[in-house]
């Protein structure tokens, strides 16, 4: 084979990653008819098909699997150069950082700023989603850390890497107080917690269950800020890390009570290729321990 058009090659493995034509011709901004010509010349030039349709899909054939391996390894290497080229053609490194919805955001930009210099040398860009769309987001090359509150996810694909930076306990806030004892109040009013498609919001469910609480759940929230500004609004009891209860009492919240077998956890994920990156390295060198434990004294200030 003296020649291959990687051109072809590319658009069969991005119609294979995204699952159709359709969606592999919308990122490629191409028209779908152009995308299955190519697809076509490229089975011409390997004399073989790549697709087989099941149903209304199209899946890979044998052989279309056996060319989407190398072709994977090839685009995922030169996504990889092309992330290297972008760090050091700058003045200021940039540092992209996807930060989980459900994650307290002054806890995460806390252990942000303990690891940006100040001297103009990175560029830091901060995106926020669910963990679901951060952990593909990641393995696109689209972002070079995330800090999450769960780290199962990383387990399923070898190219990322994962550590525990800390946890805390949870307290339960609301603007106004309630005759019961804890945690039988959290019973007399309506509960904004965070989503049960979080690890937090799993933990809370079961340990209502534990507890053998009968709450009404007025709302779930994907956003820790979110469900706090509903607390704010006298719209129920929220739930937030032990560390905040000065800020939250300050604003007027009556603290309900606390409890340490429900516990936010902070993860931090990323590629294997930036364990060698400055920043990365800093950041799984550091020790959060006073922060988790509410003893920071830039987060008593805040």
């Amino acid at each position: 084979m003296s020649h291959l058009n990687y051109n072809h090659l590319y658009y069969f493995w991005m119609v294979t990653k995204k699952g159709s034509v359709a969606k592999a011709a919308d990122a490629l901004f191409l028209t779908p008819q152009t995308v299955t010509g190519q697809i076509r010349a490229l089975e011409q030039r390997f004399n073989a098909p790549l697709f087989k349709r099941v149903g209304r899909h199209l899946e890979p054939t044998d052989f279309g699997q056996l060319v989407f391996r190398y072709a994977d390894k090839m685009f995922s290497l030169s996504y990889e150069m092309l992330d290297i080229i972008n760090y050091q053609k700058d003045e200021a490194t940039l540092f992209e950082v996807g930060i989980a919805d459900a994650l307290s955001k002054a806890l995460a930009s806390r252990i942000l700023l303990s690891v940006v210099p100040n001297d103009g040398t990175m560029h830091l860009s901060c995106f926020e989603s669910t963990h679901e769309n951060l952990m593909d987001r990641l393995r696109q090359h689209k972002l070079d850390m995330i800090l999450s509150d769960c780290a199962g996810a990383s387990l399923q694909y070898p190219e990322i890497l994962s550590k525990k930076l800390g946890e805390c306990g949870v307290s339960f806030f609301c603007a106004e107080a309630f005759e019961l004892p804890f945690p039988q109040c959290l019973q007399q009013g309506k509960l904004l917690i965070p989503s049960r498609r979080t690890s937090l919001g799993q933990q809370l469910i079961r340990w209502f269950d534990e507890q053998g609480l009968n709450v009404s759940i007025l709302g779930e929230f994907d956003d820790a800020a979110m469900m706090k500004s509903f607390g704010y609004f006298k719209q129920g009891i929220f739930v937030a890390p032990s560390i905040y209860q000065q800020d939250l009492l300050a604003h007027g919240m009556h603290l309900l009570g606390q409890t340490s077998d429900v516990m936010e956890e902070y993860h931090v994920m990323f590629a294997e290729r930036m364990i060698q990156h400055p920043t990365v390295k800093l950041l799984l060198d550091t020790d959060f321990a006073d922060l988790f434990a509410g003893l920071d004294q830039q987060m008593q200030q805040y």
